[in-house]
């Protein structure tokens, strides 16, 4: 018993001091300008404002950074779901010629750098036309490898006497996908949209080299932005800050079991 309280007090110091930068991050958004910098600095606000967050919104237009950001995760989400569950079913359960070959393919691909396309993939979206618009952050990240991957993995263990019945039964492939796999597919594809959903909201890079106009232009880019404009407000970047994390915590708390689930499902029956 002894034993076991010494590892619960263990493990909830070590989330205090993960959480630490997290809560302090929340305090000094909530400080006037300049409160932060005073040594030694204060862990809490003095008199809590929300003038720093009213700056963001009213002044800064961080809203319609916000906006672009859940247009964005949510268009790459549904329609990485809708592709990645449909290649990994296909992967693991139809049979076409070269299925094994060309997976192996995709899977040796992984070893590229995401930074070693990055140059060709903005040709193809100038050429398309998708540059400074939603669809040249959403189409490049409609699919992914390492979605597919995780999709097969798990639709590996569907039993296939289940998938020969609803054959014989008449059934057509198309209806098999939705009545039946797509049901049986639902602890991994959530998962995979909490994967999905959080890189794509988090992601700088790429939309920082194809979105330039502001207005279409995501929250991490914004936030950068806002940095090297107010580079001495450590208020009002923080501020900035938990409106840039807070939406991604909360949706990882609100799925955090499905998503273990997911994972651990699809790491043992795989």
């Amino acid at each position: 018993m002894t034993a076991r309280w010494i590892v619960h007090l263990l493990l909830a110091a070590l989330a205090a001091f993960a959480l630490l930068p997290l809560i302090w991050m929340l305090s000094v958004s909530f400080m006037v300008p300049g409160e932060a910098s005073n040594i030694p600095p204060p862990l809490l606000p003095e008199s809590p404002t929300l003038a720093n967050y009213r700056e963001l919104f009213e002044r800064r237009g961080i809203g319609l950074h916000f906006f672009n950001s859940i247009v964005v995760a949510s268009g790459v989400t549904l329609l990485s779901l809708l592709l990645n569950s449909m290649a990994g079913y296909a992967f693991a359960k139809l049979r076409f010629t070269g299925r094994d070959q060309l997976f192996k393919l995709l899977i040796g691909a992984l070893v590229i750098p995401a930074q070693v396309a990055m140059i060709p993939l903005f040709l193809l979206m100038k050429q398309l036309g998708l540059v400074n618009t939603y669809g040249g952050v959403i189409v490049p990240a409609m699919a992914s490898i390492f979605g597919i991957f995780l999709v097969r993995q798990y639709a590996l263990s569907l039993p296939d006497e289940l998938l020969e019945a609803a054959r014989i039964d008449g059934a057509s492939e198309s209806r098999i996908f939705v009545r039946i796999v797509l049901p049986l597919l639902r602890p991994v594809l959530v998962t995979l949209a909490v994967f999905t959903f959080l890189a794509t909201w988090n992601d700088f890079m790429w939309p920082l080299i194809v979105l330039s106009d502001t207005s279409v232009q995501t929250l991490p880019v914004a936030l950068a932005n806002l940095s090297r404009e107010y580079v001495q407000d450590n208020e009002l970047m923080m501020a900035g800050s938990v409106v840039t994390v807070l939406p991604v915590l909360a949706l990882f708390f609100a799925l955090q079991r499905y998503y273990i689930e997911g994972v651990l499902m699809g790491s043992v029956k795989g």
